[in-house]
Parts: structure tokens; C-alpha cells; sequence
């Protein structure tokens, strides 16, 4: 039996996925949410940060746990403002005085 040129393309092409460390699966979903699945996918498949926070979101949805406290404690840490030494103390006066 001959190696047709096209089973050959198929199985390089499988073998480049795996040593990229990728998988191809078969998923089953409302033809609605296609493009929904596609896009995460390949979004997922970048593995940079935003692929780190939205598998976390994900499967934190799907376990249905809720969220873990300081989330506002830990944004704000992150923020750019952090040690950029404000001067937030105000001044006391006493204001003016006025007619009533």
C-alpha cells in the first residue's frame, strides 16, 4: 500500500503540532457558540499572560467557585501609581465665612 502525498502532509503536519505542543480534538457545541470556541482556542493556544488569565477565568467559571478575596487589594497593587510617592494629605482650613 503506497504513502499518498496527501496522508504524508497530514502526518507532518501532526507531527509539527505535537512538537509545538499542541493537540487536535473534536468538540461538540451549538453551531452558534462556533466561532465562540474558535476564538478562545486559538486564543489559549498563544500562551502569553492574557491566555494565563483567561484559562484561569474559565475554569473558574466552570468549577463555579467563587471568586477569591483581595482581588480589589491586588489590582490596586499593580497599579502604575504604586510608589510614585503622591502627597495626598489635605489642607484643614476652616473656610469662610458666610450670611444665611
Amino acid at each position: 500500500m503506497a504513502d499518498t502525498a496527501q496522508k504524508r502532509a497530514l502526518r507532518n503536519y501532526r507531527t509539527r503540532l505535537v512538537k509545538r505542543g499542541m493537540a487536535r480534538f473534536e468538540v461538540l457545541g451549538l453551531d452558534a457558540d462556533r466561532d465562540l470556541i474558535r476564538s478562545l482556542a486559538r486564543r489559549l493556544a498563544e500562551n502569553d499572560p492574557d491566555a494565563v488569565r483567561i484559562r484561569a477565568a474559565v475554569s473558574q467559571t466552570i468549577a463555579g467557585e467563587p471568586p477569591g478575596k483581595g482581588g480589589i487589594l491586588a489590582a490596586l497593587r499593580r497599579s502604575p501609581l504604586v510608589g510614585a510617592d503622591l502627597n495626598l494629605a489635605r489642607s484643614h482650613d476652616t473656610g469662610r465665612k458666610v450670611d444665611l
